[in-house]
């Protein structure tokens, strides 16, 4: 694909990335991991680590995310 990555739709830009990870033979289990890390990391950007805003927009429990966040290691930024 030779569009700009901001002419791209997420989709499309979704299977440029996927398919470098296929690429490099990265497993479907550390994909899905650092995917949901990068996840979280960019809520917590988004809503300053206010957790029952990040929770809420993500839609799972409070506690979910928190554990999730215990869990992928992730570190409070604010």
């Amino acid at each position: 694909m030779d569009k700009k990555s901001s002419e791209l739709n997420f989709h499309q830009r979704m299977e440029i990335l996927v398919k470098d990870m296929v690429d490099k033979e990265i497993s479907l289990k550390d994909a899905l991991r650092e995917f949901e890390k990068i996840f979280y990391e960019q809520a917590d950007r988004k809503h300053q680590g206010n957790q029952t805003k990040m929770a809420q927009a993500l839609g799972v429990h409070r506690n979910t995310l928190h554990n999730r966040a215990k869990l992928l290691k992730i570190k409070k930024k604010y």
